[in-house]
């Protein structure tokens, strides 16, 4: 059984995530007697939550709006953080997808009336890639949110490579459509006025300026998920697929556990002991062939014919490279960036 302050805080949790509990199924939900649930009702009473009793054939459990919680004494930032957090992990694929949402759902409910509002307008939809955080400033991340809520034009500054987002310029105009999480970073999918076409926008590089803009009738975003979209972009396509451009199929002479930890996305089977079906994908046939040379074993092209020229095309290149000899200049270490 778990320890009485576990158990409370899973009996609020389950209390928030929906509207009646029948005391019999609260009981069973947390592996106790129906009487234990009542003594656990009454501990929340004590400290603030107003919980009431529901009639009925089972009798049971309701609670209370959450304006009447005790506030959850976070700031502005922290609030949006743990909120963006909390989506980020629910639709992580890491298995706590249940856990989050009844987290998020907690969350909200004790949140005082005007932070709630604000941090309900921050949606974030999730790429299950791996990656290393770049950053990105709650405020901005909240401002460009309640924007996508809104259906308003977002202007903003953008740094770009050899430009900071701070210098003199005019601003960009852009339709926010999403904002999504992928590698460690958080994108803004958006339609963008000046150059009329659909862009993605790091968050970390960018600086919303004041007063926004006007409100904007949606556009349908290309297959109609953001998240995918967003994915087909950095693999390469126009966005309408989430897909490789480039898939191929190969024989590797690996075992498939030593073949799996690398296929990623991709899809591995055992031909036997010694030997495996890989398919996997790129945004290039060159670019597929290497990774598949990382693996360092000999590989079998089963199709198509584009990704065995690509092999073809990087054994010319590689060749030459190891044909050219090494200058014999002392190295003086790497240049200055």
């Amino acid at each position: 059984m778990p320890t009485t302050s576990r158990r409370l805080l899973t009996l609020l949790s389950l209390l928030q995530a929906r509207r009646d509990w029948p005391g019999s199924l609260l009981a069973d939900r947390l592996d106790v007697s129906p009487r234990t649930v009542r003594r656990d009702v009454d501990r929340l009473r004590e400290l603030g939550y107003p919980i009431t009793a529901v009639k009925g054939p089972d009798g049971g459990y309701r609670l209370g709006r959450g304006a009447d919680l005790p506030p959850l004494l976070l700031d502005d930032d922290q609030a949006v953080a743990l909120a963006v957090a909390l989506q980020t992990l629910a639709g992580a694929g890491a298995g706590l997808e249940e856990a989050a949402a009844r987290a998020l759902v907690t969350v909200r409910q004790v949140l005082p009336a005007r932070l709630r509002r604000r941090v309900e307008t921050v949606r974030v939809e999730t790429l299950a890639s791996p990656g290393r955080g770049s950053g990105t400033d709650p405020a901005t991340l909240a401002t460009v949110g309640a924007a996508v809520h809104a259906s308003e034009v977002l202007r903003f500054d953008y740094a770009t490579p050899g430009r900071e987002a701070d210098e003199p310029g005019p601003a960009r105009r852009a339709e926010p459509y999403a904002v999504v999480a992928a590698g460690g970073r958080h994108y803004l999918l958006a339609w963008d006025l000046d150059r009329e076409d659909w862009r993605t926008f790091r968050l970390d590089r960018l600086r919303p300026r004041s007063p926004g803009g006007p409100r904007f009738r949606r556009r349908e975003v290309p297959g109609g998920d953001a998240a995918a979209f967003v994915a087909g972009r950095f693999r390469g396509t126009d966005g309408s697929t989430s897909d490789w451009p480039c898939r191929g199929e190969v024989l590797v002479d690996l075992p498939l556990a030593d073949v799996a930890p690398y296929a990623g996305d991709g899809w591995v089977e055992a031909v036997s002991a010694t030997r495996c079906r890989l398919v996997l994908g790129a945004w290039s046939w060159p670019a597929l062939a290497a990774r598949l040379g990382q693996l360092d074993a000999e590989v079998e092209v089963v199709g198509p014919e584009p990704l065995r020229a690509a092999f073809g095309l990087l054994a010319e290149r590689f060749g030459r490279t190891a044909s050219t000899p090494v200058p014999s200049v002392r190295s003086q270490g790497p240049p200055a960036l």
